[in-house]
């Protein structure tokens, strides 16, 4: 059983305003990515808000499975959301996949298949790649999350992943990586991949 963690909880401060509610397809951005999530074989999916978090809550519709939690400590960086999704992810899940809130490219079929790598690898962590750039979403075996969660700053488990290498299994997605939507011009490049 395998839930997903979707991190939607920052300021968007390179992006000027809440980049989690722009429009995409008619909807807001992170619409798409729980959307994406709740279509794949995840058994749930838990969305960390943070910053106005009652605002990107009111934009957004829930598909069944799916609900928010809202990290308090969103300003102490990315690995706060992670610990807290962690932690709220159901007590029967062996696993999590990490997406993030900015990257609506990555849709149901690129989530199942990592899934379907994790299930059939002996790793702890498989991770998404895109040519040689690493991805999402990142599936962590539960073992493995009491030292994700304890992280600290906004680097995320970038130094997880980068320090034990032979904990990680990756699965390559394609040539290109997804779109990250840090920026406007970030946000430009999505809407020119439609």
């Amino acid at each position: 059983m395998i839930s997903g963690v979707v991190l939607a909880a920052g300021t968007a401060s390179r992006f000027g305003s809440p980049k989690q509610l722009v429009d995409f397809e008619g909807r807001p951005l992170l619409q798409r990515v729980i959307e994406n999530a709740s279509s794949s074989r995840l058994v749930e999916v838990v969305v960390v808000l943070g910053h106005e978090s009652e605002r990107i809550a009111a934009a957004i519709r829930l598909p069944p499975g799916a609900r928010f939690i809202r990290n308090p400590d969103f300003g102490a960086g990315q690995s706060t959301s992670l610990a807290r999704g962690l932690e709220a992810a159901d007590g029967g899940a062996t696993a999590a996949a990490i997406l993030l809130g900015d990257q609506p490219l990555v849709d149901a079929p690129m989530i199942d298949r990592v899934i379907e790598a994790f299930l059939a690898s002996e790793a702890p962590i498989a991770r998404a790649r895109f040519g040689a750039a690493p991805g999402h979403p990142v599936i962590v075996a539960r073992s493995e999350w009491a030292a994700w969660g304890s992280l600290d700053g906004d680097a995320g488990a970038r130094r997880l992943l980068d320090s034990f290498p032979e904990k990680v299994a990756d699965i390559q997605l394609g040539p290109t990586p997804s779109i990250d939507v840090d920026t406007w011009a970030d946000y430009q490049d999505l809407l020119r991949s439609e």
